[in-house]
C-alpha cells in the first residue's frame, strides 16, 4: 500500500485547444486530474511568461499545483503524460511550442534515481539541454531553481518547500534568479 505523496506541478501553455486558450486548458486539465484520483489542493495564480526561445511562439501562460495522489512518482508521471495527450499534447520539439505541459517539479522530498544523477542533470550546460533529456525520472525537476516560470508560480503555493539537494526553499532560489527574468513572469 501506497501512501498519498504530495506532489509539486508546473503547468504550461502557449497553443489552444478544442477546450479554448491556454488559461482555459490548464483550467480544464485540473480539473480532469481528479478524474484519475489525484486532489489539487493548491493551485497559483495564472502568469505569462515570453516564449523561450524568443521567437519559437507565442507568449505562454504558467501555473503550479500541489497535488494529493496515492501512488509512485512514475505512476504520477504517467497520469500527468495521459492527461497532456488528452489535450492534444504532441511531443515533437525540445522546448517547442505546446497545448500543455505538465511538468512533475517534485514528490516531496523524494530523489530520484540518485543525487548524483540528479546533479548530472541539473549541471547540464543549456545549450546541451536542448538537445538532451534523461531516459528515466528525475527528481526534483533538475532546473526548477533556474527557471522564474516556474518558481513564481510556485511561490504562491509552496514557498518554504525545500530542495532536497540544494536545501534552498522555493523563496530562497526565486531570490538568486536574475530580476529580469522574474519580472518577465507576469500575473494574469
Amino acid at each position: 500500500m501506497t501512501l498519498a505523496q504530495e506532489c509539486l506541478i508546473a503547468l504550461g501553455g502557449n497553443l489552444p485547444t478544442d477546450q479554448g486558450g491556454p488559461q482555459v486548458t490548464l483550467r480544464a486539465a485540473l480539473a480532469r486530474l481528479a478524474d484519475h484520483g489525484i486532489t489539487v489542493t493548491a493551485t497559483s495564480r495564472f502568469y505569462e511568461t515570453p516564449c523561450f526561445p524568443v521567437g519559437a511562439g507565442p507568449d505562454y501562460v504558467n501555473a503550479a499545483a500541489c497535488l494529493r495522489f496515492d501512488g509512485i512518482a512514475s505512476d504520477i508521471l504517467g497520469v500527468l503524460h495521459e492527461v497532456e495527450a488528452e489535450f492534444g499534447r504532441e511531443r515533437e520539439q525540445r522546448w517547442g511550442r505546446r497545448t500543455l505541459d505538465l511538468d512533475l517539479i517534485a514528490v516531496g522530498d523524494t530523489v530520484l534515481p540518485d543525487a548524483s544523477t540528479q546533479a548530472h542533470w541539473r549541471d547540464l550546460p543549456v545549450d546541451r539541454q536542448v538537445r538532451e533529456a534523461p531516459g528515466e525520472l528525475i527528481l526534483p525537476h533538475p532546473r526548477l531553481q533556474d527557471r522564474a516560470f516556474v518558481l513564481v508560480p510556485l511561490n504562491d503555493i509552496a514557498p518554504d518547500w525545500v530542495h532536497p539537494l540544494l536545501r534552498q526553499s522555493v523563496t530562497q532560489m526565486l531570490a538568486r534568479l536574475p530580476e529580469d527574468d522574474v519580472r518577465c513572469v507576469r500575473a494574469l
